[in-house]
């Protein structure tokens, strides 16, 4: 572990393809929504075009990767650098590293994968049902409470916990290797999901490319993380969206334009 040692006393470092993947996702976002390619990304044009459900799937996670990109590295970058440092004493540093990076996006593959999945059932039930059809607001406004109390669990704390402490993570369970690479860019990627999926929820719900949800959401899901108050955050943020759907479960009308389309 004197790989470590040396590591945690440098956490500046960051090799130039992260900040570049992070600048390059944001111009991607930008110009999808300039350019309108943004909202023919999204779930629900996909979903109800006439396309084949696995092309739009693939196309999907095609622009998530962009958005994960551009969201939740950002909030990462502790760790990142910090694995960085380590890794720059051992053979083929650049694998290690995108192995490192290869075993964190295939956690948020999944989680767009079942997101999408799941976003396909809910329209099928919307299709099927004219109660639901007459009030999808529901939906939308359950998103919002689900985010709002998830902010109070015991498993947002935890894993908010380890993502705030990278360096007795990475004490733990380092290994040398693209394999013992990709294992920690997993696990490092489960705990960032816990910490982070249900306002990734709401991203998803507000569409690829919607760039003030992009904006605020990474704000705060990084502050969470990286913050000297980020723990003061947490609950001031979930009184918020407990607020915020308690109105627009009162009174449909509140909710906002990018959730309304989102079923």
């Amino acid at each position: 572990m004197s790989a470590l040692a040396r590591g945690s006393s440098r956490l500046g470092g960051l090799p130039v393809a992260i900040p570049a993947a992070i600048a390059g996702a944001w111009a991607l976002a930008i110009a999808a929504e300039a350019t309108g390619v943004g909202h023919r990304l999204h779930h629900d044009a996909l979903i109800d075009g006439h396309m084949a459900f696995g092309v739009a799937l693939v196309l999907f996670l095609l622009a998530w990767q962009a958005m994960v990109a551009a969201m939740m590295l950002p909030s990462s970058l502790p760790m990142m650098s910090l694995f960085h440092r380590v890794v720059a004493g051992q053979p083929r540093p650049g694998r290690a590293l995108a192995a490192f990076l290869g075993g964190y996006a295939l956690v948020w593959t999944a989680f767009g994968w079942a997101a999408f999945c799941g976003d396909g059932t809910i329209h099928y039930a919307v299709d099927h049902s004219a109660w639901l059809r007459g009030h999808t607001w529901l939906i939308s406004g359950g998103v919002l409470a689900l985010a709002g109390a998830f902010q109070f669990s015991a498993l947002k704390d935890r894993c908010l916990t380890v993502c705030r402490h990278p360096y007795g993570y990475l004490l733990e369970h380092y290994r040398r290797g693209p394999g013992g690479a990709f294992a920690l860019g997993r696990r490092h990627g489960l705990f960032c999901l816990g910490c982070c999926w249900a306002l990734m929820l709401l991203m998803f719900a507000a569409g690829v490319a919607n760039l003030w949800w992009m904006a605020g959401l990474t704000a705060l899901m990084a502050y969470e993380k990286t913050g000297a108050r980020g723990a003061r955050a947490v609950p001031v943020a979930g009184v918020a969206l407990l607020v915020w759907a308690a109105v627009v479960l009162a009174h449909p009308a509140w909710l906002p334009a990018a959730l309304a389309g989102s079923v």
